[in-house]
């Protein structure tokens, strides 16, 4: 099955993490093999971070892990989409449910979203 997927030239694939219920997108990282390997075996999130150079499991610091409930490809097999059940109900790291929580209004971007929780109690 990982034989059709189309990694990029870095061997890296964009992943959209969607809340299976509310259809909501949580965040977008990024996968390599191994990553998209171990959340199919696992049924939990796994992403790959560009600037750590490593494989995260998605809450391994946190607590807010994305447990799976579907795995998707687009029609050119070069970006994954997961359904997946959060945990906590935080994803993004500055403890907002979704990392998409800046929309442009009349050319300036507006936080439309609140912090459920501090990062640093988060991250300590």
């Amino acid at each position: 099955m990982l034989e059709q997927i189309r990694f990029d030239e870095q061997g890296l694939i964009p992943a959209i993490a969607q809340d299976f219920e509310t259809q909501e997108v949580l965040m977008f990282a990024w996968m390599n093999k191994a990553a998209l390997s171990l959340t199919i075996e696992k049924q939990q999130a796994v992403y790959y971070s560009r600037t750590r150079k490593k494989i995260w499991f998605k809450g391994e610091e946190s607590g807010h892990t994305q447990f799976i409930k579907g795995i998707y490809t687009d029609c050119d097999n070069d970006v994954i989409l997961l359904k997946v059940r959060q945990i906590g109900g935080i994803a993004c790291h500055t403890g907002r449910k979704s990392c998409f929580f800046q929309k442009l209004e009349k050319n300036t971007w507006k936080n439309i979203s609140c912090v459920l929780k501090d990062p640093k109690e988060i991250y300590e």
